[in-house]
């Protein structure tokens, strides 16, 4: 079995666990970094953007009202409210044979241990393939209502979120399972045209998505969906998940990523370089 390392990391701000993934893909483009699977919760509640996603999506004095962080993600995708999650990160070398192929090849294998991992927990999830047609052109700024790549679902509704980056140093995907809590939330701080729309958005978001205790009718606390996640990995990854820390290069190199990228709400406002 290959070695991997398994970091569980403290609920951090949105500017510090998305400079940590990307400062651990660096390090690894590098060869001074282990291919790993970091699991993490954010602190306080965080608006997460896709790389691409328009700002305009964001009613900024709401997102301030309620007290939430915003930061702009390396990978795709949509808007996530991070709060009542476990939030999960492969960061691995191209060659890496469980990433290797096309990004619908590694997502499909990745799926394969989240699936397992929710199994665990005893939710009958399953896995669809939707269409990049599809995706497209569905106009939308929240994750959890856009049908993704070989989606997580349970009883029709999406349970996991996922979003990918490659770049020459590696492959980054991270995802969000949403544990608990009100899933409209959200709406509350993206923008709408008028409140019928966001009531609209609402409504919608509860039909097309859902949270693990909605599906499995009682709490999972967060411990037991990472324990659910190791084990998974583990045995349908075939790997050996040894705990380690961030390195001090790592952790250097995440407070520059903090001061110079993430923390920056100018950097919020367009794709950061």
């Amino acid at each position: 079995m290959d070695v991997w390392r398994l970091l569980i990391t403290p609920p951090a701000t949105g500017a510090w666990n998305m400079a940590v993934d990307e400062s651990i893909l660096e390090t690894m483009g590098s060869g001074k970094a282990s291919p790993t699977l970091r699991l993490y919760a954010w602190n306080p509640e965080c608006l997460s953007l896709g790389y691409a996603q328009p700002f305009t999506d964001v009613d900024i004095p709401r997102l301030q009202a309620h007290g939430w962080e915003m930061v702009r993600r390396p990978t795709g995708g949509r808007a996530v409210l991070h709060t009542d999650e476990l939030t999960y990160a492969v960061i691995a070398p191209l060659n890496e044979p469980r990433l290797a192929g096309s990004v619908l090849e590694s997502y499909r294998r990745l799926a394969q241990a989240l699936v397992q991992a929710l199994n665990l927990l005893s939710l009958p999830v399953q896995v669809s393939e939707n269409s990049v047609r599809t995706r497209k052109t569905i106009p939308n700024p929240i994750c959890f209502e856009v049908p993704s790549t070989y989606e997580i679902t349970v009883g029709g509704k999406k349970l996991v979120g996922s979003a990918q980056a490659r770049r020459k140093e590696g492959v980054l995907q991270h995802g969000s399972l949403p544990l608990s809590g009100d899933l409209t939330r959200i709406t509350q701080v993206l923008a709408f045209p008028d409140e019928l729309s966001r009531n609209h958005a609402a409504e919608r978001l509860l039909v097309r998505a859902t949270t693990v205790e909605t599906a499995l009718g009682r709490k999972v606390t967060w411990d037991e969906a990472a324990q659910a996640y190791i084990s998974a990995f583990k045995s349908v990854l075939a790997l050996e998940l040894e705990p380690g820390s961030l390195s001090p290069i790592e952790t250097k190199r995440s407070e520059e990523l903090v001061r110079g990228k993430y923390g920056k709400n100018e950097k919020n406002r367009i794709n950061p370089k």
